[in-house]
């Protein structure tokens, strides 16, 4: 029988030893503020990411996008055009993604949150980008700004020891704020 023991006591203790030898320490203890450190790393490396919306017949609809890059909360700005279907589409669910991919490093974040229409002048000022400008001439009637409020981020980035679960490659997620209760 103790050849049965030491048996059941390298069954159990082999997975621990491959799993340590084959995972970064990086990506063993992986604080919040690291992950949020990791993300905005990403994002800045991102001009462009990609705005995914929900149309009226439960459809993602995807557009690429020139936001200013997010601020301490994790709000992101960005200008359209006010007949866009992505305004018709947020205005009837607001439920967003924001995804970012870096090609060079294979690194990505997704943020998802709430989106809202933004039609008033002195918010529209204070979250201008200049470049906006050359598509939308007259501020007053031609261009809403949509803010994007991350309520969660998910984060991947081998170069930088964020990696997702191995068995699931469920990514390292960030919650950042409650979601309301449904009224």
């Amino acid at each position: 029988m103790p050849s049965r023991r030491i048996f059941s006591a390298l069954v159990a203790v082999i997975p621990a030893v491959l799993s340590a030898q084959s995972t970064p320490a990086a990506t063993l203890v992986l604080t919040p503020a690291a992950l949020e450190a990791a993300a905005r790393q990403i994002v800045a490396s991102v001009p462009y990411p990609t705005f995914i919306t929900t149309d009226a017949n439960g459809h993602p609809q995807a557009r690429t996008v020139q936001p200013l890059a997010p601020d301490s909360s994790w709000a992101v700005w960005f200008a359209t055009n006010p007949r866009t279907r992505k305004v018709a589409e947020i205005t009837r669910h607001p439920h967003v993604v924001l995804h970012y991919f870096d090609p060079v490093t294979q690194s990505y974040v997704a943020l998802t949150g709430r989106a809202r229409v933004v039609r008033d002048g002195p918010t529209k000022a204070a979250h201008w980008n200049p470049q906006w400008s050359t598509f939308y001439p007259d501020r007053d009637t031609s261009v809403v700004l949509i803010v994007v409020q991350a309520e969660r981020l998910e984060v991947v980035s081998a170069k930088l020891g964020v990696e997702g679960d191995k068995a699931t490659w469920r990514p390292p997620t960030l919650r950042l704020r409650r979601k309301r209760p449904a009224k």
